[in-house]
């Protein structure tokens, strides 16, 4: 559809771009490419609303957060058609994204007073006259630009965190789903009629820019390592803080010891479900030698009764966007030209219908291994054992997530990957737990949304040191006597001497 103002008006913008249904090509809506001060004018509307949002306090945004997560559960239906239709993904995995955000809703609006409210904090012995306390304040307006793999689940892990902390949000959506976007705003203003609390804007790049420059105090990011460097630049011009989740190339250790059924289920589900368009994804399998050859046949029969299409049967959709699949192309041609070899799947591209492809025979050095392909493929790779796995695994670039397979060493194993997050005889769960950070480092961003950390995210540290009665040792002052200057040298002896 197209974007309206809240009066029924036609957005004025230079320009109007379509949304395509990847399985059809149709369009289907259109949406205007916002300029600066439209941008800057949302973001004005937004601060407006902060002072009343965050007078709610912890539990007022609590039931307003709680509202929300009700209507998205009675409706979701209609979010679950629109991510259908603007980025091709199969129902089933829209269903499961959309109600993943729910449990996210409910912990943020419950924890956060647990985690954001005062606390009293200790002041030591030298300082027995004071009285110190920590608090976390929100920010203020947080700008939040949006990707279109994950366009529900992912954002709202920032706008729900930020709004549950008490700032005010502005959205841009990625300019492929921006209905979901649409929805999701058009939902929250439901439930929070009183106040612009959360704004959407709609557009390209240069939206997102106007987003970065339009007075925002913080920007949080989802999308590629490339373009986190340049929504950087842009937030440096302002001293604009970011938290950027960039992409990734997650590797799959499969131990000896490992539940090779499963581990061949969950390296099927997680690197070809979403047609592989997942940060966390998996791209990368390193197999223990003695059990090399069960679980490549396991893992293949599983690639080779996949299979993408445009249909609703498929259980694998479309790529989303068309230049992608013109680098996952050239990653398989790379791959096999290197000495690479097809072991389940079939090189096959028709159009936006990526078919699933399992790789083996691949040299480390391959872009299909050091690169994030964001499509239907993996490699998979025998190794001597898990300490040449975890070493082949680290080697990355990236350093989002991972997965371990092991009965006996999955935690050992998992403590030793350079990784953000890190699912042990699972795939994916770390996303699925509200009270666990998600986030990266290396090439995979930095900063974190979800649990304590993805709250803190959006807020600043508040001191408050008071002075209960006056200090034995008078030392704040330029009245300082000799004699407190020899007591205070004894007691810092008597105290950390020993150390």
């Amino acid at each position: 559809m197209v974007q309206l103002t809240d009066s029924g008006e036609l957005l004025d913008a230079v320009s109007v771009f379509d949304v395509r249904n990847p399985r059809t090509g149709s369009v289907v809506g259109r949406y205007p490419v916002l300029q600066a001060e439209q941008v800057r004018a949302s973001v004005h509307r937004a601060r407006s609303a902060a002072e009343w949002w965050q007078g709610l306090g912890f539990d007022g945004r609590r039931r307003r957060l709680d509202a929300f997560r009700g209507l998205i559960a009675r409706r979701i239906d209609e979010l679950v058609s629109v991510v259908h239709q603007e980025m091709g993904k199969p129902k089933s995995d829209a269903y499961l994204e959309v109600a993943l955000v729910l449990d996210h809703l409910a912990w943020a609006g419950k924890q956060a007073p647990k985690v954001l409210g005062r606390q009293r904090t200790r002041t030591g012995i030298l300082n027995a006259n004071l009285r110190a306390s920590v608090n976390y304040r929100p920010l203020g307006v947080v700008g939040v630009i949006g990707p279109w793999n994950y366009p529900v689940f992912t954002p709202m892990g920032s706008i729900a965190y930020a709004l549950a902390a008490g700032n005010t949000v502005v959205f841009k959506p990625s300019e492929y789903t921006p209905g979901v976007g649409e929805w999701l705003v058009q939902a929250f203003r439901q439930v929070v009629p009183e106040a612009p609390v959360l704004e959407l804007v709609t557009g390209d790049g240069s939206t997102g820019a106007a987003l970065c420059r339009a007075g925002v105090d913080k920007v949080a990011f989802t999308g590629s390592t490339a373009t986190a460097k340049r929504v950087m630049e842009v937030c440096a011009e302002t001293l604009t803080p970011v938290v950027a989740e960039c992409g990734g190339k997650d590797a799959l250790l499969v131990d000896e010891d490992a539940d090779l059924e499963a581990a061949a289920d969950a390296a099927a589900w997680g690197g070809l479900a979403n047609a592989g368009q997942s940060c966390t994804g998996i791209e990368r399998v390193y197999v223990h030698a003695r059990v090399y050859d069960e679980f490549s046949s396991l893992l293949a029969q599983r690639v080779d009764n996949l299979r993408a299409g445009a249909d609703v049967e498929a259980p694998i959709g479309p790529v989303t966007m068309a230049s992608q699949v013109a680098l996952i192309r050239r990653h398989v041609t790379d791959a096999l030209a290197q000495g690479g070899r097809v072991l389940a799947g079939d090189v096959d591209f028709a159009g936006q219908i990526v078919q699933p492809v399992l790789l083996v025979d691949v040299p480390e050095e391959a872009e299909a291994v050091r690169e994030e392909t964001f499509g239907p493929t993996m490699t998979m790779r025998r190794v001597r054992d898990m300490d040449e796995a975890i070493s082949l695994a680290n080697a990355s670039s990236y350093a989002l997530a991972g997965s371990v397979f092991s009965r006996r060493n999955g935690t050992v194993l998992a403590d030793r990957l350079r990784a953000g997050m890190v699912a042990v005889n699972s795939v994916f769960t770390f996303g699925l737990v509200p009270a666990v950070p998600f986030g990266g480092t290396g090439d995979s961003g930095f900063g974190r949304i979800h649990g304590a950390d993805g709250l803190r995210e959006f807020c600043y540290a508040h001191a408050v040191v008071r002075q209960r009665f006056r200090p034995p040792l008078a030392l704040m002052t330029f009245q300082r006597t000799p004699r407190a200057e020899r007591w205070l040298a004894r007691i810092v002896v008597l105290v950390h001497g020993r150390a």
